[in-house]
């Protein structure tokens, strides 16, 4: 029962006490953002590049991050740079890791910002792992390991002694659990809705921010996860077409926010001087902290998931 209520608080939330006015200039930041040539990333990557920063839009579709470059630098007058990632494929993230470091020295801040949300059951990663884990959770997971150390110097520059890693989960978390045995395919993960694989990935994002909290905070990593609302972009473009047009309409008018409402959490999280006292931290609607889900917590839990995720990109 808590938590369905905390859903339904975090579904219609109060009026946000921040706005993207208050966001520092962000000249000299570099900053990389996943997936944002669309929906909510793409509002986060213009609102960083009309505050000065170095913005790199990381996803896989080149030709689509190419418009968005276009139309951001028509919108802010700075021009984004497109850096190649398919979370999908882990040997394409080190590519693009390595990628990203042979071009820069400094990282200040990475918004792991890209998803997928209950695609058809059939479809798995490159490596044969639950396309939704494997993107959402072990994808972001490997691309941060490789940017750790960049992201460890860069913090030693900064005034603070801070650089921030912020990990978009969801509300979905709250109904969410690990069942380790259907991160990869086969007959359990078969047997799994795809609804419960969203949830399990978005759990999984925010035991991994926690996580990531614990181990690298005394090195300057600030590391926070959120839910970003109930948006209206293309992530749950697998969801609608289930729904009669009607139903599809009320959907979008009452339950849906726009995609500038979206981006607040996660550009509070990133930019806002107070979040840098937020490290391990769960932000809901719009750029408040509140309780995560519990089980979430569970520091043997945590242990777990880091080894597991460990485990998995040692041979890559």
């Amino acid at each position: 029962m808590g938590n369905v209520l905390s859903w339904v608080i975090d579904a219609a939330p109060p009026k946000a006490a921040f706005s993207v006015d208050q966001i520092p200039d962000l000249t000299g930041k570099v900053i990389i953002v996943t997936g944002a040539n669309t929906g909510i990333g793409k509002e986060t990557a213009k609102t960083l590049l009309a505050h000065g920063a170095k913005v790199y839009i990381a996803a896989r579709n080149q030709t689509a991050s190419e418009e968005a470059i276009r139309q951001l630098k028509q919108e802010t007058g700075n021009e984004a740079i497109f850096l190649k990632l398919d979370l999908g494929d882990l040997k394409t993230i080190k590519a693009s890791a390595e990628e990203f470091l042979s071009k820069e020295t400094q990282l200040h801040i990475l918004i792991n910002n890209a998803g997928v949300m209950v695609p058809p059951i059939e479809l798995v990663t490159a490596d044969g792992y639950d396309l939704q884990f494997g993107t959402n959770v072990l994808g972001h997971y490997y691309f941060t390991k490789l940017l750790l150390p960049i992201l460890i110097s860069t913090a030693k520059t900064t005034p603070d002694g801070k650089v921030r890693v912020v990990n978009l989960a969801s509300c979905a978390h709250l109904f969410g659990g690990l069942d380790f045995n259907t991160f990869k395919d086969g007959p359990a993960r078969k047997k799994c809705s795809r609804t419960n694989l969203y949830n399990q990935s978005k759990f999984g994002n925010v035991v991994l921010a926690l996580e990531l909290a614990k181990r690298y905070g005394d090195q300057g990593i600030i590391s926070t996860a959120l839910n970003p609302g109930n948006i209206n972009s293309d992530l749950p473009r697998h969801i609608l077409p289930q729904f009669p047009n009607i139903a599809k309409q009320i959907i979008i008018k009452v339950l849906l926010y726009e995609v500038s409402q979206g981006a607040l959490t996660q550009l509070y999280a990133a930019t806002s001087p107070e979040a840098a006292s937020l490290n391990g931290k769960y932000l809901a609607p719009w750029a408040r902290v509140r309780p995560p889900r519990q089980e979430t917590q569970d520091p043997q839990l945590g242990k777990a998931l880091w080894d597991w995720l460990e485990e998995q990109v040692k041979d890559v």
